[in-house]
């Protein structure tokens, strides 16, 4: 029994750190109906300011991580003015979500930048001898962690329920537009959304890092628990907030002592699909709910260019010769490689594309298939010698289960929930990737892979590679283009931009979702095995969250609802750093603010501005009434 209490005491702690987080995300939502998933790298880069100002700087404590709440708060507040902010006018609210996905990319890229990839761990208040309390014993930072909290509850109570500012936040997330007709300055009470998460966050930086190791990449692991504990207990819940964090931090030191720790975060994914089919909502709802005819998502309104048939012939048959002449103008193995990884890559991307671009369906957990894919080819080609054709078959075939399942299981939620929903799947393929050693190999990864062959040709040289992947993407393609031009891609266009009048047209949208969702899968799929046969190994960071995000980044910057556009993106992240050595060193900073800068300013990406301008140049010699075909809205 001590033990138990033991556990539970440890978890209410860790829970208590989750809660402000969460907490964060909850008071943006309210006021913007977005998800700010930047929130865990607010709370890392403040940790290590504070690290660098006490430890490095010989700074007080009681001067040094005030002041690092402070900066983080300036830097947050500024950031999110210029990024997240002039977002919420321009993009979907989904759309919204993937440009806080490129603020935390930034800030970790700048946080590995600036301290490097060795784990720091910050020294305690005070006391490093634990209270005991009959049995229980509590570290002392714990204690300092519970205090900083209630001050911090207690503040946020007064300045919400007792000021200006306060009310005018309240007003904001009941009905912005009746605030904004009353005279509330609903951008600048926006700002100050962003500020309190982010001072929120910050604070517990400085509190929880005595209590745990930081590294760069540590900011994503509390975004990602921050965002479990808000759905669980209510994303419109500040009460709800704080409860699901709670829960959360109790279940998952329960999990790692009676389960194992490698299971933990898979028991918390678990919980976290549960609410989001069951109770989207969350467990908790507020007494007053925003207006939900305020919170209409966003479109981006554009237009996807289409070329005449013969200027698409000729420039297909251009870059099939190119892209087929490659390699014999490489002498680089360096640049060879990352050209296959970029091939093998883009096959996920024309499915990621197909989904989003097309259909409207955001998914921000496709690397989930491409790491079922991978990890059952290789499994099977390892331990049972099966020929690598039919481990790749097999890959797909459990990647399309997963996939039916995943849809029926999710097939009430729509827009931001769906987007969620994908992400966690992504979270929970990935901790079953991480514990189930026996198969998998854990976090060592899955070694022994043996290049693919079929027909007695081995593909075990990154030109006979490349040439295989190069290959799938053009008999995809044609596939999909001439798909596209049917019945199947009007009605998948119709859905993406209306579903209520594609269903009016007769459309079946549930069952055409789930087709496009399933040959999205299978594709992923299939780029995960090649992806295992290529390295001759899998690990779990291969194929993780941070590839899921990844792929969007590159479906982005390269032009999405084009098929093909998606392919300047994968070779701009992928080649890019090892052509130029230097530029590997900075490849998350710069990746996560091209994903910003590309949703901003350029929405069409490097595809559609191209071809923008393209048809501007070719229009001038045609003549009036003569265009080009373009066709529906452009938008996630």
């Amino acid at each position: 029994m001590a033990e138990f209490i033991q556990i539970s005491v440890d978890g209410l702690v860790i829970g208590t750190i989750y809660g402000l987080i969460a907490l964060g995300f909850s008071i943006v939502y309210r006021v913007t109906g977005a998800i700010n998933l930047a929130q865990g790298g607010f709370v890392v880069i403040s940790a290590l300011i504070g690290f660098s100002l006490t430890q490095v700087f010989g700074m007080p404590a009681y001067a040094g991580l005030p002041l690092a709440v402070i900066v983080t708060t300036v830097v947050g507040t500024a950031l999110g003015s210029v990024t997240f902010v002039p977002a919420l006018g321009r993009l979907s609210n989904s759309n919204v979500l993937m440009i806080t996905v490129g603020i935390l990319t930034m800030l970790e890229g700048l946080s590995f930048v600036v301290w490097g990839s060795q784990p720091y761990a910050p020294p305690v208040f005070s006391g490093k001898v634990p209270v005991s309390i009959g049995n229980v014993h509590i570290p002392t930072q714990d204690f300092w962690v519970l205090a900083t909290v209630a001050v911090v509850l207690v503040g946020l109570w007064y300045l919400i329920g007792h000021t200006r500012l306060g009310r005018a936040l309240r007003a904001c997330s009941e009905n912005p537009m009746a605030a904004s007709l009353v005279g509330v300055n609903v951008s600048r009470v926006t700002v100050l959304s962003f500020m309190l998460a982010t001072a929120l966050a910050a604070i517990a930086g400085v509190v929880v890092a005595p209590t745990t190791t930081l590294q760069f990449d540590t900011g994503r692991l509390f975004t990602i628990s921050g965002f479990i504990a808000v759905v669980i207990g209510g994303l419109s819940s500040a009460g709800g907030a704080l409860v699901g964090g709670l829960l959360l931090g109790v279940a998952t030191q329960l999990a790692t002592a009676y389960v194992s720790s490698l299971f933990s975060s898979a028991i918390a994914v678990l919980i976290l699909l549960a609410v989001l089919v069951w109770r989207p909502g969350g467990l908790i709802r507020p007494r007053v709910a925003r207006r939900q005819d305020v919170r209409d998502e966003k479109r981006v309104s554009g237009r996807i260019l289409r070329f005449p048939p013969k200027t698409a012939i000729w420039m297909s048959v251009i870059g099939l010769a190119i892209a087929v002449t490659v390699p014999f103008f490489v002498v680089s193995n360096g640049i060879m490689s990352s050209l296959t990884i970029a091939a093998i890559q883009f096959i996920a991307l024309i499915g990621l594309d197909l989904l989003m671009g097309y259909c409207g369906q955001i998914s921000l957990g496709h690397a989930g298939f491409m790491a079922i894919g991978g990890y059952t080819a290789g499994y099977l080609v390892v331990n049972f010698n099966t020929p690598p054709l039919l481990a790749v078959l097999a890959g797909m075939g459990l990647s399309l289960a997963c996939a039916l399942i995943l849809a029926v299981v999710t097939l009430r939620l729509r827009g931001l929930y769906l987007a969620l929903a994908t992400l966690a799947f992504s979270l929970l393929v990935d901790s079953f990737a991480v514990g189930f050693i026996d198969i998998t190999g854990g976090p060592s990864g899955l070694v022994g892979v043996p290049s693919f062959s079929v027909a007695g040709f081995d593909f075990d040289t990154p030109v006979s590679m490349y040439y295989l992947a190069l290959g799938v993407n053009v008999v995809v393609l044609l596939l999909l283009f001439g798909g596209l031009r049917s019945r199947f891609g009007r009605a998948t266009i119709a859905i993406r931009t209306d579903q209520l009048a594609a269903t009016a047209l007769g459309v079946n949208v549930v069952r055409h979702k789930l087709v496009v969702f399933s040959i999205s899968a299978l594709l992923a799929s299939l780029s995960g095995s090649l992806y295992a046969f290529s390295f001759n190994f899998l690990s779990p960071d291969m194929v993780g969250v941070d590839k899921s995000f990844e792929l969007v980044s590159m479906m982005v910057i390269g032009g999405e609802g084009t098929l093909v556009g998606s392919l300047f993106g994968c070779i701009l992240l992928t080649l890019l750093p090892t052509i130029f050595q230097p530029l590997a060193y900075y490849k998350t900073l710069v990746s996560g603010l091209l994903l910003i800068l590309c949703f901003l300013y350029l929405p069409q990406g490097i595809y559609g501005a191209f071809a923008e301008r393209l048809v501007r140049w070719t229009s001038r010699s045609k003549q009036p009434g003569q265009s080009f075909a373009s066709s529906g809205e452009k938008s996630v």
